[in-house]
């Protein structure tokens, strides 16, 4: 009986081991930002929101994080609107040409990072458009984050029944107030998923913001690189934490906004 006991938790201890593993950075980097201390260190000497007040005062780590919100949100709704057009012309239309779009939109994420960065800028500078601007991060940050939200939103299509559409074009609507009533409903769950990652992946995006930033305009993480390069007090730590927090954030903001629960399989 002991030995029938130890194998049904298995699996329940194997699964929390896995959850521990993946949450314990996240626990330690949030204990270092309250760190009393003068320098980034665990356990902490002392618990003391000095760093957090070290942080608002901070004018480089404040304007990092203005530049990758609103960078992050430009991406997403770009990203969300190339993305669904893409994923319902994929799924509709794209007729023998499906797979050759599919590997298209899907190379960013089969090639790494620094390769596409470095590959954008070549483009960006030959094609005369411009290196170093808004619009060339702009444009790499959407690149990066395009294909999950066609992912997403074309798993949603797949899924979808459209006999829902039939019926409503039989009862006299046009394609456009059966798009707007009926099929953008439905597909909702997939891009309220894609714009998230879309949104959560661009703050976070490292390789591609450092090769394609504007004169004078830093992201939070090529920020907090440099803040490292120089600084290790727990000011890191308190920018980290805000991050994980804006990330939660997003996540519950959404929940209330459009509700997260439309997301749940099965």
């Amino acid at each position: 009986m002991s030995a029938r006991r130890a194998a049904s938790w298995l699996p329940a201890a194997w699964i929390g081991g896995v959850y521990l593993f993946l949450l314990a950075p996240i626990v330690l980097i949030v204990l270092m930002s309250l760190n009393a201390g003068e320098f980034l260190a665990f356990p902490p000497q002392g618990l003391s929101l000095r760093w957090y007040v070290a942080l608002v005062h901070n004018e480089s780590f404040m304007r990092a994080i203005r530049t990758s919100l609103a960078l992050a949100a430009a991406a997403m709704t770009v990203s969300t609107l190339v993305g669904t057009a893409a994923a319902l012309y994929f799924v509709r239309h794209a007729g023998r040409w499906r797979e050759t779009l599919r590997l298209l939109l899907m190379m960013p994420l089969m090639l790494p990072e620094i390769l596409t960065a470095i590959a954008l800028l070549f483009f960006l500078y030959a094609s005369g458009i411009g290196t170093k601007t808004t619009a060339g991060l702009l444009i790499g940050h959407v690149l990066v984050t395009l294909p999950y939200v066609f992912m997403n939103v074309a798993a949603s299509l797949f899924n979808f029944d459209r006999s829902v559409e039939q019926a409503a074009r039989s009862l006299g609507a046009g394609p456009a107030v059966v798009f707007r009533r009926i099929t953008l409903p439905l597909i909702k769950p997939g891009i309220i998923t894609g714009a998230l990652f879309a949104f959560v992946i661009s703050f976070d995006l490292f390789n591609m913001s450092l090769l394609l930033k504007g004169i004078g305009m830093t992201t939070l993480p090529i920020q907090l690189f440099d803040y490292l390069r120089w600084d290790f007090d727990p000011t890191a730590a308190a920018v980290s934490s805000l991050s994980i927090v804006m990330t939660f954030g997003a996540v519950l903001l959404i929940d209330r906004l459009v509700g997260l629960r439309s997301l749940r399989f099965g």
